[in-house]
């Protein structure tokens, strides 16, 4: 008996399953909806909630893009673009402007996205408010209730400890005037990019159960204080090493011969982008790998 197998792995009911709570959540932007999370061939919190709304969404003409922390080449990213890729045939990508579908693990990238774009992103805990209320029934409750004063309360404590607010990661934005939504793990410097976005930006927490959605042009505000403005990671007066880029997201590396420290691009397609335009090439990769 010849088992059935199935374009981009699931059963055509598992996808129509998780395309409605795609629809509700672009429906209602920045509302977690619940959905049915499918057991994957990989362990959940490597990013299976991201891989089953991209599973969800493909077709035999989108071309796919996959990033790790900025890395097209991370373990995470190649097993994720092999899966897709032996289950779709699709065509798959480094280049942004490429790319129809961007599957991502805690990056936007930094070539602006459009609106023939669908930008997924991988969310290990997708409640904002998990921190100070523990009871998935309380927080349901407070978001019905419009009620925030926990997320406001979590950043107050942050400038009475620290004098600053300390999320260096995942700070919580409200959505359309009216959810307040984890943005998943993007550093802060990546929170402009999703407010008045062309592109539609999914999130899909497998371990969780949930996904939620932001749908182009819509308002995406960073929690800040008046007295205490929001303020992303700064890189003024630095520049990539290797292609001088500037006002992008940079790593910072210690150089292990003379001890100094220097900057790369975090995002490293758009690196290489940048070195092509200026014809080089060489070295590249291994300069990445370091």
């Amino acid at each position: 008996m010849q088992l059935q197998t199935h374009f981009a792995l699931f059963d055509e009911g598992s996808k129509k399953e998780i395309r409605r709570a795609i629809l509700k959540g672009v429906a209602i932007p920045g509302y977690q909806v619940p959905f049915a999370s499918r057991e994957m061939p990989i362990a959940r919190g490597w990013g299976t909630g991201g891989l089953q709304i991209t599973l969800s969404i493909i077709g035999k003409q989108d071309v796919l893009k996959v990033i790790d922390q900025g890395s097209d080449e991370s373990v995470n990213a190649v097993n994720i673009k092999k899966l897709v890729n032996k289950t779709t045939g699709v065509k798959t990508t480094i280049e942004t402007s490429e790319a129809t579908i961007i599957q991502s693990r805690h990056r936007i990238p930094e070539v602006p996205l459009t609106e023939e774009q669908i930008m997924v992103l991988q969310v290990p805990i997708p409640e904002p408010l998990r921190w100070v209320e523990p009871s998935e029934f309380k927080t349901k409750k407070l978001h019905a209730e419009n009620d925030y004063s926990g997320a406001w309360l979590m950043l107050f404590e942050q400038i009475m400890k620290y004098g600053k607010t300390a999320t260096d990661a995942d700070h919580p934005v409200l959505v359309h005037d009216r959810y307040v939504m984890a943005p998943s793990p993007i550093p802060r410097f990546d929170n402009s990019k999703i407010h008045q976005s062309e592109a539609l930006i999914l999130f899909g927490a497998g371990r969780e159960k949930k996904i939620y959605a932001i749908p182009p042009y819509t308002n995406v505000v960073s929690l800040a204080f008046e007295d205490y403005p929001f303020e992303v990671e700064t890189f003024d007066g630095k520049q990539c090493r290797l292609c001088s880029a500037t006002n992008v997201f940079l790593d910072e590396l210690v150089n292990q011969e003379t001890g100094s420290t220097e900057y790369q691009c975090n995002d490293t397609s758009y690196c290489l982008s940048m070195l092509n335009e200026d014809g080089i090439t060489a070295e590249v990769e291994v300069a990445h790998a370091r």
